[in-house]
């Protein structure tokens, strides 16, 4: 298993990818890496790390104040991972850069997965009751009833693949629980959800903690604003010495789901541990075989949604 790993990604790289890229490979004796980005900034790895390390000399970075498109340029550190999972010369690959350029780069790289009009980043958010997939926190910023709607069913896949929640609920973040509350576009998807049988029914953001559903599904923009303000009240909590240990700090990872290729983006700000989880759950969804699960996905029979 070898995992691509964009080593100019993120706020503070290379710094906390050489880290997270040793502490991975020092949890896992199983893993190999592709570093991707400059020779000098790899040699530490090689030199620990010996045979279980190689390098592709990248030296091109897609900032954060890039627009998205920068990342499909082949001569980009993002890209040229995207690249080497496609020939196959690595299985998976992680990056802590800008995820609108990761997305664009995974997207034009692998594809979409049949059936799949917009790509989606999960994550796992612990609750009360255990842990909900949240997505998309940040792939796509608008989305239609349709897209919502194929959320649902990757988001219970994950849900099945990686947490071995055997019926996953699938709940609707809205305004209010009542069906019919929100937008245009959620009480659309809200009147397609219902003809299934995972549908646990719109949920508010609150609910998302306390366990309301085990996948919360809503648009990139949304999703994102949750997902921090959660994290926020987490770090809160920490601060005044309310009960906070690993199962209350929210994930730095996210799946990238709905492409034909296995892809986890860190949060811009990762550290060197958040960046290892980043690399530990790329191994999982490529030993779980992630991407070929959700391409055998039946079609929902009622995908399309009302516009």
């Amino acid at each position: 298993m070898r995992i691509a790993v964009d080593l100019l990604g993120g706020d503070d790289a290379p710094a906390v990818v050489v880290d997270g890229a040793l502490r991975a490979c020092g949890a896992d004796p199983d893993l190999s890496l592709l570093l991707v980005g400059p020779t000098e900034v790899a040699g530490e790895l090689v030199g620990v790390l010996g045979d279980r390390v190689s390098v592709e000399p990248v030296r091109r970075a897609v900032r954060m104040s890039d627009p998205p498109l920068r990342g499909v340029r082949p001569d980009t550190t993002v890209r040229a991972a995207v690249a080497a999972v496609a020939d196959r010369r690595a299985d998976a690959l992680v990056t802590a850069g800008a995820s609108g350029a990761a997305v664009a780069a995974a997207v034009h790289g692998f594809g979409r997965l049949p059936g799949i009009s917009r790509p989606a980043l999960a994550t796992t958010i612990p609750s009360r009751t255990g842990p909900v997939v949240l997505l998309d926190v940040g792939a796509t910023t608008e989305a239609s009833p349709q897209v919502l709607v194929q959320y649902a069913s990757l988001g219970a896949a994950y849900a099945t693949a990686v947490h071995d929640i055997a019926e996953p609920r699938v709940g609707l973040l809205t305004v209010g629980t009542e069906h019919g509350k929100g937008d245009r576009a959620r009480r659309a998807a809200d009147a397609t959800l219902r003809g299934t049988s995972r549908y646990a029914g719109p949920v508010e953001g609150y609910t998302v903690t306390l366990g309301g559903a085990d996948v919360v599904v809503t648009d990139g923009f949304t999703g994102n604003v949750l997902l921090k303000g959660i994290e926020g009240a987490y770090a809160l909590a920490a601060g005044h010495g309310h009960p906070s240990g690993p199962e209350l700090s929210v994930p730095r990872a996210a799946a990238l789901l709905g492409v034909a290729g296995a892809v986890v983006v860190c949060h811009g700000a990762a550290t060197g541990p958040d960046v290892a989880s980043g690399i530990a759950l790329a191994a999982t969804l490529w030993r779980m075989d992630l991407t070929n699960r959700l391409a055998k996905l039946e079609p929902d029979p009622s995908r399309e949604a009302p516009s």
